[in-house]
Formats: structure tokens, sequence, C-alpha cells
């Protein structure tokens, strides 16, 4: 059995949540993966300017759903007041946590001194931790971070300051990705380091996330590091089932694995869902991108992978779902 989650005073339950996922982890494909047991996800990282400005993309960018919930907005900027103002706007929208990513290793989001970049800049993002804080009282306020900015860093006193910082201004949990701005997504996570972030939190929340890529993997992380909760990011990208077969894992069943009927049903609603809040054009444009990597979960990857790229119709879409989600699938 493991341990609940607990965020703040909002009960998590099953400790494996789905991350922030550029790209990925919007309204649609959270509602898929609740469908399928995840118990908490975290939007799309959101630039606070475009959070705090009226328009059609805040309203599609901070639009929910009954059954997305507990949900975390996550918001990355530079600005303490303007991080503070987006994330009033996350709460009147209905999002039950507040995600500061100062974690983000993408070159142009840290040449532009947000996400990764606070790594290196310990006081500026306490000064943003302090703001959102304050300002938002009745939100649990979270923030992710990495071990640190640059490889050479092995101190990791960055890290350790903005952790300390924030606990003592009142953040409700952090979230840990176990390597550092520079390395990105290269080599291994240091879970050896969870494992002493935790020891020195012992009772705080300490999320961990890196290397996360299968159902066991996160069980794994979550007995090797003593780590509250644990992040399934890439891992969960086109396997919603990921939440269904860590349940599994833990429980000392054999995970859960799709036939191809139940791979089409859960693929047919997500096309459904993702219509209906883009449009048939953006739609199937994203639908796309989630078909190549759905794609990894059926018998013949790499052919479905190749139908999927050479989509361009709704036509296309329909051809590859008859064509590959049937018995015997393929041509």
């Amino acid at each position: 059995m493991l341990k609940p989650l607990k965020i703040g005073d909002i009960e998590i339950g099953f400790p494996v949540v789905l991350g922030a996922l550029a790209g990925y982890s919007d309204m649609p494909y959270r509602l898929i993966c609740r469908f399928l047991s995840a118990p908490y996800c975290a939007s799309e990282a959101m630039l606070d300017r475009q959070v705090s400005a009226e328009g059609k993309l805040r309203r599609r960018l901070v639009r929910l759903d009954a059954g997305d919930h507990p949900v975390a907005g996550q918001i990355m900027g530079n600005d303490p007041k303007v991080m503070a103002a987006a994330a009033v706007v996350l709460r009147e929208a209905g999002f039950d946590v507040i995600d500061l990513n100062f974690a983000c290793p993408v070159r142009k989001v840290v040449s532009k001194k947000r996400g990764g970049y606070f790594m290196g800049d310990p006081e500026a993002a306490l000064e943003i931790i302090r703001e959102v804080v304050r300002t938002v009282p009745d939100r649990p306020v979270t923030v992710k971070l990495r071990l640190s900015r640059f490889d050479a860093d092995t101190e990791r006193e960055p890290f350790w300051k903005i952790s300390r910082g924030a606990f003592d201004a009142g953040v409700a949990a952090i979230a840990v990705h176990a390597r550092s701005v520079e390395q990105k997504y290269r080599g291994r996570a240091d879970w050896e380091f969870l494992s002493r972030v935790k020891e020195a939190f012992p009772d705080r929340t300490v999320i961990g996330s890196g290397d996360v890529l299968a159902a066991a993997d996160a069980v794994r992380m979550l007995a090797e590091t003593g780590v509250d909760g644990v992040i399934a990011a890439r891992g969960a990208i086109g396997n919603p089932w990921f939440f269904r077969q860590a349940r599994d894992v833990s429980a000392g069943r054999m995970p859960f694995h799709p036939d191809l009927a139940g791979q089409r049903e859960i693929i047919t609603r997500h096309f459904l869902l993702a219509r209906e809040l883009y449009g048939p054009k953006r739609g199937l444009k994203i639908m796309r991108a989630f078909g190549i990597h759905y794609a990894r979960m059926h018998p013949h990857p790499a052919k479905v992978r190749m139908a999927c790229v050479n989509i361009k119709t709704d036509e296309d879409w329909h051809s590859v779902m008859s064509a590959w989600y049937t018995e015997p699938p393929g041509f």
C-alpha cells in the first residue's frame, strides 16, 4: 500500500500524477487520463502574460471541466506582480493548485529569464514565490524545480536556497526533476538526490520527477527515494493507461495493457474531446501528434506511427483507425 498524496489541504490519494506537458497536458488529455484513473493533473505550462490578458487564448488556456479536479494550473514568468496576477486568474477559473515552473530547460524559455533560468537566480525565484503565496493565500502553491542550472554546480546551493525559502514562504509542495537545466533530458536522472531532498524535508511534501518512463519506474521511485509523490510526464504521453498500470504494479499485479478495441475506444474519445475544444482543423492537427505517441501501445508501432504522420484530413484519420485498430490489425 502506498501512502496517499496530499497537497496542502487537497487530498490527492494515489501518489502517481500527470505532470505539466507542453503540447500534451491540455484539458482533453487530462480528461482522458482521469477517465483511466489519474488522481491529479497539471495543465500545460502557461505564460503569465497570456493568462493575465483578456482574450480567446486565455479562455482556451484556463478552460476547465467539472471532471477535471483536482487540477494545478502551471505558470511561467519573471515578474512577481504579473505572476501573481496570473495566479489570481487561475484561482478564479477554478484551478485547485497554483504551480510555479522554475524548471523548464527549453533554450528560448531560459534565455528570456523564465523557467529553468531561476535555478541560477534564487533570490528572484523567491521574490516571485512570496508574491504569489501572498496574493492567493486560499490556494496551495507548488514549485517545480531542477537540481541545478548547470552540471558543474555539484553543491546545488541555489536549489537548497529556493527550496528552503519556498517552504518558509508557505508553499505546499515542491516537485523536483532530478536533472540540471543544462542537462535537459539527457543522461540518467539523479534519484539519489531525490532521497537527499526528502531526508532534508521529512515533514514536507516532495514530489519526484525524472526517468519515470513506465509504471514500474513510478512505484520504484516511491520505494527507493521516499518521495511523497511521483510525476508521470514523458512516460504518460500516448499512454493514459499509465495510472491504472501504476496501481496494478503497486498492488503486485501485472500492469494492464489495452487490446486494440480498448485503444480505439480511448483514442476516439480523445479525438472527440479535442475537436470540441479546438475545432475540426486544429483538433485534427493535435490528434495527429497524439496518434504518433499512441502508436507505441500498438503491436505494430512503427507502421502506425508512419500512418499517423501522413494524416492530413478527417478521412485519413478514420482510415488509420479502421486499418490499424481492428482485429487483425494492418493491411
